[in-house]
């Protein structure tokens, strides 16, 4: 099967290249780019140097060749394209948020500040976050072409540190859920700007888009899909951090009255960690493993490992580390991904084998480069 790529000169694109370049079930790609029409993929990334070499196309003749298409474009640009692939029946991954909200367009509009061109084509389209909706996915795929619109990347580890503590009944119901994340500058895109420039982000940590990220209705709408019902109030703080790759997310989140543990009161309010913190502790991070057992990319790590973005690196794995307040009154949840894998390109790999019965983890197995 020949895969096609719209947008293969940016970094999501770029990473899809890279990775279905060496996918089992595909026989070659089909790329696009406008900035680079008519250029070769290997004098954009010199990395693919004597491994992979294809022209730049029209997006039209991409379409065309393909069986699959992926789309790593701005966000507004990609429906025109994905009505060409439901004409033809052929299956649509957007890696933009076009496609994340459904038939919701007044969540998309007031955050994206755009409107829908083809309402009709967002009732075929399914949020790809395998881990919520992989049977949809998989049910959609039986009656015809289906438009994938793959996650964010920060709703992505900020959902999965989040989802067994509410699909298990751990979270309180009524209080806030607290998710700060720290970024590579790899999320920002390709596009040069101010903010991504090498002497305004090296050698610093900042928060940026407080309080107006626009993730936070992504990362809303997944909890409470999880929890059931309405969900938990989301507190979401993003972080830019001098580093190419990855998202760490800690998660804060208040436990349910009888998940929590009445500590004994002292000199600032807590006590250094206890028998009873570690295995509350202990009790919960099984529940966690028993979650998520099934999972092939979510790893929930062991007592003494926290998950850190280094050892995801250039994977679609998501690592989780379980920890508890030394008050026992709040989980806290770590966990890391490599934003253009599991927080792009990956998952939208993985959806793909999902979407034509491929071996989940096919594309996708190549161990974590720890340097």
């Amino acid at each position: 099967m020949i895969a096609g790529i719209i947008g293969a000169s940016g970094y999501g694109g770029a990473e899809l290249v890279r990775l279905l370049s060496g996918h089992p079930e595909i026989d070659g790609l089909a790329l696009s780019s406008v900035t680079f029409e008519g250029e070769r993929i290997e004098n954009i990334y010199p990395n693919f140097l004597g491994r992979v070499s294809y022209p730049l196309l029209k997006a039209e003749q991409v379409i065309a060749a393909a069986g699959v298409v992926f789309a790593a474009l701005p966000h507004g640009v990609g429906e025109e394209y994905a009505a060409a692939c439901m004409e033809r029946n052929i299956h649509y991954i957007d890696l933009s948020a076009d496609f994340r909200f459904g038939d919701d367009e007044e969540t998309y509009s007031a955050w994206y500040g755009k409107r829908y061109r083809f309402p009709e084509l967002h009732k075929r389209s399914v949020y790809g976050l395998p881990e919520l909706n992989r049977r949809r996915i998989r049910e959609l795929a039986e009656e015809g072409s289906v438009i994938i619109g793959n996650p964010g990347c920060y709703p992505t580890g900020g959902s999965l540190g989040a989802f067994a503590a509410l699909a298990k009944g751990l979270a309180s119901p009524d209080s806030p859920i607290i998710i700060d994340s720290v970024s590579g500058v790899t999320g920002g895109g390709r596009e040069p700007s101010r903010s991504f420039h090498y002497p305004e982000c090296a050698d610093s940590v900042a928060p940026y888009k407080v309080a107006s990220h626009r993730h936070t209705p992504e990362i809303a709408r997944n909890i409470a899909a999880m929890a059931g019902k309405a969900g938990s109030p989301v507190i979401f703080t993003p972080h830019l951090a001098p580093m190419n790759r990855g998202i760490l997310s800690t998660t804060y989140i208040p436990l349910a009255e009888k998940w929590r543990l009445t500590m004994p009161a002292a000199m600032g309010g807590v006590l250094p960690p206890s028998k009873e913190i570690e295995a509350k502790t202990a009790e919960i991070r099984e529940i966690y493993a028993d979650f998520y057992r099934d999972e092939p990319f979510v790893r929930i790590l062991p007592a003494g490992l926290t998950a850190a973005t280094n050892r995801v690196r250039q994977s679609n794995y998501c690592d989780i580390s379980v920890h508890l307040d030394l008050n026992g009154s709040t989980l806290i949840i770590a966990s890391a991904i490599d934003n253009m894998v599991k927080g792009a390109a990956g998952q939208a790999v993985q959806n793909m084998n999902i979407l034509f019965g491929f071996n989940e983890k096919a594309g996708l197995e190549a161990i974590p480069a720890l340097f």
